[in-house]
């Protein structure tokens, strides 16, 4: 049977252990060499009645199993249910809650939870060199809306301006890339001054590339170092190829998946619906399977604990 294509494919495909663990080998190992995680000794051997690989060489943890440094391990979830997992996430158009997961696959709600966001840490991309431009930068801020809290909750939380308890991100959209996509980068910031968006537009985008912005004051240095373009909201949104249109869709993108998925999104774990959404947003021309897989190449090296997830410091003062 060919790769899936589909979700009713896939979960059909992957009902088999065996294909499960032959699938999920060559992602842990690509080049078909199995090697031991902890000595990197090529000449193990498989045991076929318990799925695991055995080292020849004596050390702790000879044993392992194809979940041993991804996001799959200590988990005691099997691969059908992971992988299913990872298909209905990178390719639901805004988001899948853990109820949703929930119902699907039959684990309960708190496990579903759990693995999303392990597999949100598959979807982190690793890219972190310079862009280029043109670029467009805006900030938006992320929260509740007051008119849907408890009025004690709102009471407590809004006493300043209608930004008092959001969250500030930042967003950076590179247009037209080398393969004619625009692509994002987006990430949280401790406030919208000029001394943190200035520096973490530096970080990102090339000295001299050409940057547009609306006109927040915050901005206004960034004309130094760069082609530095701004459009007045107050007077226009677009005026030929100066415009943030392209950014602030995304905006609608995120906001549309946080209030409409996910309903209520702590600001202790937005970071990884950030990376979710620009996952789904930078490959968004790409069909299921080539999704499913590119967030299967980058399960290995990645572990999250639920006491990191939860921020539980586990060690002792």
């Amino acid at each position: 049977m060919s790769e899936p294509t589909t979700l009713v494919e896939a979960i059909r495909y992957f009902s088999n252990p065996d294909v499960c663990l032959d699938f999920t080998a060559k992602l842990r190992w690509p080049n078909g060499v199995v090697t031991c995680p902890t000595c990197g000794r090529e000449d193990v051997r498989f045991i076929s009645t318990r799925r695991l690989w055995e080292c020849k060489e004596k050390h702790p943890k000879r044993q392992f199993s194809v979940k041993v440094r991804t996001i799959f391990e200590d988990s005691a979830i099997g691969l059908d249910k992971w992988l299913a997992a990872i298909w209905m996430i990178a390719n639901a158009k805004n988001g899948v809650s853990s109820y949703e997961v929930h119902r699907s696959l039959g684990v309960t709600q708190k496990t579903a939870w759990f693995m999303l966001h392990r597999i949100r840490l598959a979807m982190q991309s690793d890219d972190f060199g310079q862009i280029g431009g043109p670029v467009e930068v805006d900030e938006t801020f992320i929260g509740g809306l007051a008119r849907f809290m408890h009025k004690d909750k709102r009471v407590d939380k809004i006493k300043g301006t209608g930004t008092v308890g959001k969250t500030a991100v930042l967003g950076l959209l590179e247009r037209h890339g080398p393969d004619g996509q625009s692509t994002v980068r987006a990430r949280i910031v401790s406030s919208r001054r000029r001394h943190v968006l200035s520096p973490e537009v530096r970080r990102y985008v090339a000295p001299g590339a050409e940057v547009f912005t609306d006109a927040f004051l915050s901005y206004a240095d960034l004309k130094a170092d760069y082609d530095h373009r701004v459009i007045d909201h107050a007077e226009r949104y677009v005026d030929g190829k100066i415009h943030t249109n392209g950014i602030e869709n995304f905006w609608s993108l995120l906001k549309r998946a946080i209030k409409g998925t996910y309903i209520s999104v702590e600001p202790f774990h937005l970071f990884r619906y950030l990376d979710e959404e620009v996952f789904r947003f930078n490959n968004r021309k790409t069909d299921d399977a080539s999704r499913f897989r590119r967030i299967g190449n980058s399960l290995t090296g990645k572990r999250l604990t639920y006491n990191d997830l939860i921020g539980l410091n586990t060690t002792p003062a």
